[in-house]
């Protein structure tokens, strides 16, 4: 299992801006967002992923780079998608990707 990146954590603290619908707790000894106790996006290692409805995973698996995640290799979450470098580096991009996965998570029941 990867360790902790202060970088993915960095990163992910400024993509959430302070929303004040998030928790941030850890996950797999990592920093990840819940709203209403469900996940919703998180990092492992320097990745940063979110989780989306089907639709959104349709939409963002047409972008070069993304890929399933998979905190053990061969067991992706459904849901999940790994953030690329290159849109990470595009902020616009990355935070409407984040805030639609907390739209996301906040239509599901609460835990």
């Amino acid at each position: 299992m990867p360790k902790p990146s202060p970088t993915a954590a960095k990163r992910l603290e400024t993509l959430l801006a302070g929303d004040s619908r998030v928790q941030v707790r850890k996950m797999f000894g990592h920093p990840a967002a819940f709203v209403n106790g469900n996940m919703c996006v998180g990092t492992f290692g320097n990745d940063v992923f979110v989780r989306l409805d089907e639709a959104g995973v349709r939409s963002l698996t047409r972008v070069e780079g993304i890929r399933s995640f998979e905190p053990m290799p061969g067991r992706p979450m459904k849901q999940y998608l790994v953030l690329p470098p290159s849109l990470l580096r595009d902020s616009k991009q990355s935070k409407k990707w984040v805030q639609r996965s907390i739209e996301y998570a906040l239509s599901l029941p609460p835990k």
